[in-house]
């Protein structure tokens, strides 16, 4: 009679248990995924981490904060972040792009065009 009640409870511990082995599991998976793509972006040669010249997928240049591992104002999607281009007023794929593969105009352009700061 007072068996089944401890064996719920018992039921209940090891599922919480399984849970958070799942989350544990999940979140170790995430932060290897995005340290792994934050790694191959600094050894193709792009620029990790303050202010980042990016292009949308309309070909608009211009400035935004990026921080490996973080996402305030955007959609972190591996290499590309989805967020609004201050250029053309549109929500967008961007990604970030070699300054040295830009011509002194572009580059001036792309200075002149920051996103928000901060959401």
């Amino acid at each position: 009679m007072f068996a089944q009640p401890m064996l719920l409870e018992c039921d209940r511990r090891a599922s919480r248990r399984a849970r958070a082995a799942r989350l544990r599991r999940s979140l170790l998976l995430g932060a290897a995924a995005s340290l792994a793509t934050s790694i191959v972006m600094r050894r193709r040669g792009y620029p990790m981490g303050g202010n980042v010249v990016v292009r949308c997928q309309q070909g608009h240049l211009f400035t935004t904060l990026w921080i490996p591992f973080a996402s305030l104002k955007s959609v972190r999607l591996g290499w590309w972040r989805l967020q609004r281009c201050p250029v053309g007023q549109h929500w967008s794929l961007v990604r970030p792009v070699r300054e040295s593969e830009l011509t002194d105009a572009e580059r001036l352009l792309a200075r002149e065009h920051k996103d928000i700061r901060v959401p």
